[in-house]
């Protein structure tokens, strides 16, 4: 699960960079593209942070899993022991 998390927030963030450097070009100024500068800036900031925060779950995730794992083996290690 933590796999698929890190792969979603890499590409949240290659999104959120694609919208950032579209609003530096001037593809946002010409006529009838998709919105002005800012709108693009503001896409690219809130992608970056939907990024951050799944990145941040799939550590978590990760974490929770190798602490479940380790309290398993635990355990598995008290009963061999008599």
């Amino acid at each position: 699960m933590g796999r698929n998390l890190y792969i979603l927030a890499a590409s949240l963030a290659l999104f959120g960079l694609i919208s950032c450097g579209v609003s530096l070009t001037n593809i946002a100024n010409q006529p009838g593209s998709p919105g002005d500068a800012s709108l693009w800036r503001t896409m690219g900031l809130v992608l970056f942070v939907v990024a951050l925060l799944v990145a941040l779950a799939g550590i978590l995730s990760a974490l929770f899993e190798q602490a479940e794992r380790r309290a398993d083996e635990a355990r598995r290690a008290q009963r061999r022991r008599p």
